[in-house]
């Protein structure tokens, strides 16, 4: 199919070629002019027309490709909301979690303080118990047999003065009176282990400082006759090896008449020695027979 611009372009030319008055001329030029400008006109309208087509064509092909990513945006625009209230949730549970784990361990610190204090008790009271199960081993043996404060050893209960007052000192005469008292005497020592026991008490109640001062009243006296020496159950001393050296000795005739004992750290047998009976104050040692 001919161009129509093209066929009122060569029917233009061949009027323009044709001879004629110029008044003919300018009405066919106007003519021609008005049939171009129709012709363009009609161009403009078709080219309009199908470029309209061409867009609306590629705005269908454009919108199938792009409607799955369309449908898929959609989809994840609706499930943005659950996606920020799971996470939200997820937030408050892990803080609630959080919160949870401090209060729990404050918890148990609070609870291992309560158990280290039940513990530091229970071992509190297990070191009373062994004491009171100390305590009744040494009642249940002194049970029946001695008085309150008393020591008992073999068949005899002995009291020693300074246990009950460390200052509390008496002459030879009051120390006696004061074991008669009680229904028990001054301790009358008959056997090398009651010796022993008699040296090893002392030296645990009055240390090793001062033996001479530390000493006790026994009850041995030479009162009756000089240099013999007579227990208060009438029974003469004739063992000389107790006494320290160098004793009894009567010293400068100041009437040294009755014995005491001390602790001998070098020789636990060496451990009497004469002093003046009422000049002198010392502690001293009951002695009476267990029940």
């Amino acid at each position: 199919m001919d161009n129509p611009q093209k066929r009122t372009f060569y029917f233009c030319s061949e009027i323009f070629g044709r001879g004629g008055s110029t008044f003919r001329k300018d009405r066919l030029v106007l003519l021609c002019l008005g049939l171009m400008n129709v012709v363009l006109l009609i161009v403009a309208v078709v080219i309009g027309i199908n470029c309209a087509k061409v867009r609306e064509g590629s705005f269908h092909v454009s919108h199938s490709a792009v409607a799955p990513i369309i449908d898929e945006l959609n989809y994840l625009r609706s499930n943005h909301s659950d996606v920020i209230e799971a996470e939200e949730e997820a937030k408050n549970t892990l803080e609630r979690a959080v919160k949870n784990h401090a209060q729990l361990k404050q918890k148990i610190e609070k609870q291992k303080t309560i158990n280290d204090n039940y513990q530091k008790q229970v071992e509190e009271l297990q070191g009373e118990l062994i004491n009171l199960q100390s305590n009744m081993s040494a009642l249940e043996e002194n049970c029946g047999r001695c008085l309150s404060g008393w020591v008992h050893y073999n068949s005899s209960c002995y009291f020693f003065s300074c246990a009950e007052s460390s200052t509390v000192t008496k002459n030879w005469p009051d120390s006696r009176a004061d074991c008669i008292r009680h229904g028990a005497d001054l301790i009358v020592i008959d056997t090398k282990e009651e010796q022993r026991f008699v040296s090893d008490s002392i030296g645990n109640l009055r240390g090793t400082q001062d033996i001479l001062g530390n000493s006790f009243w026994i009850g041995l006296t030479d009162t009756e006759i000089e240099g013999t020496w007579v227990w208060i159950n009438n029974v003469t001393e004739v063992e000389q090896r107790y006494w320290m050296d160098g004793e009894p000795n009567n010293s400068h005739h100041h009437g040294e008449d009755c014995a005491t004992a001390v602790y001998s750290p070098s020789n636990p047998w060496k451990t009497r020695n004469d002093i003046n009976c009422n000049s002198y104050q010392r502690h001293w040692i009951c002695e009476m027979t267990s029940n």
